[in-house]
């Protein structure tokens, strides 16, 4: 009948290594965990702050009220552009008329 004795110190030093393993793996763990939950905090200061800025800049925090006030800015930017090129386009036909006039 054969003996398990050689099988079970193989067995022993299995067991060590995976639960130096399961060990080293679980520092790791912990140590991501750490980062994640500072990164967190971090995070949320940063949005608490942005968040109490754009409460002072804009009148809200309230990401779809941004959303509407940045479309209406743009909005806004387009028609004074268009109105601009319409003013330099007005300018340029009166210079030119002017100039026809001290040609002739």
């Amino acid at each position: 009948m054969p003996t398990n004795e050689p099988a079970a110190p193989d067995a022993d030093a299995r067991l060590e290594r995976e639960l130096a393993g399961l060990k080293a793996q679980y520092e790791r763990l912990r140590d991501d965990k750490v980062r994640t939950e500072q990164d967190l905090s971090h995070l949320q200061n940063q949005l608490a702050e942005l968040e109490a800025k754009a409460q002072a800049e804009y009148g809200t925090a309230d990401p779809e009220a941004l959303r509407r006030l940045l479309e209406q800015k743009r909005a806004d930017n387009a028609r004074l552009v268009a109105e601009y090129r319409d003013h330099i386009a007005t300018v340029r036909r009166e210079l030119e008329s002017v100039e026809k006039a001290f040609e002739g």
